[in-house]
């Protein structure tokens, strides 16, 4: 059997793409699995209904190997059931060496997508590390030239010193307090502890 898994990120993305990419590959509408959420884990319905659904020796087709995931050591998991504990074959549509069906120069396709996709996972991680490395050397600059990050500090408002003498004389409750204020507990609590 032919199956297809289809996934975006979020509901109002488009799947025409990938549906339009599945019709071409002879995928039944029926056998198309749908995902509408991130690619971050796998805890999606779609994809564990078609993990219940496929058999061994079906046909699993994806648009690209993004569509499966977006975190590559998950990924080769997630390859690595479905090409050895599920026995299926895994076609990656726009990625013709990420094809488990095919023999090339006598090696066979499992091989072949195995070691592509291991090769895919080295190169996806040394650009996680490139990526936090530039953040990292980013935010240093911008610290450097005073910028600063998160949130702007809200002003201190001008009931706070009386708020404060009334909760620290439990008069008022930290609830109370913050009501007062406008702010949060923590947020009160830390005016309080920074207060001179």
């Amino acid at each position: 059997m032919r199956y297809g898994y289809v996934r975006v990120s979020s509901k109002d993305q488009n799947i025409d793409r990938q549906m339009a990419a599945m019709k071409a590959a002879d995928v039944p509408k029926k056998n198309i699995f749908i995902d509408k959420k991130s690619g971050k884990d796998f805890e999606r319905s779609g994809y564990k209904k078609m993990l219940r659904k496929i058999r061994t020796g079906d046909e699993v087709f994806i648009k690209s190997i993004d569509r499966l995931g977006r975190n590559y050591d998950e990924i080769l998991e997630q390859w690595r059931i479905l090409t050895r504990k599920k026995e299926v074959d895994l076609i990656v549509l726009d990625f013709p060496l990420l094809d488990t069906r095919n023999p090339s120069n006598g090696l066979t396709g499992k091989f072949i997508a195995d070691l592509v996709l291991q090769i895919l996972s080295y190169v996806s991680q040394i650009e996680r590390e490139n990526i936090h490395q530039r953040q990292l050397e980013g935010i240093a600059e911008a610290k450097k030239k005073g910028i600063r990050f998160g949130r702007p500090e809200r002003p201190i408002p001008d009931n706070f010193p009386r708020v404060r003498d009334l909760w620290e004389t439990d008069q008022i409750s930290l609830r109370k307090a913050a009501e007062l204020t406008g702010v949060s507990h923590g947020t009160f609590k830390k005016w309080v502890r920074n207060d001179p």
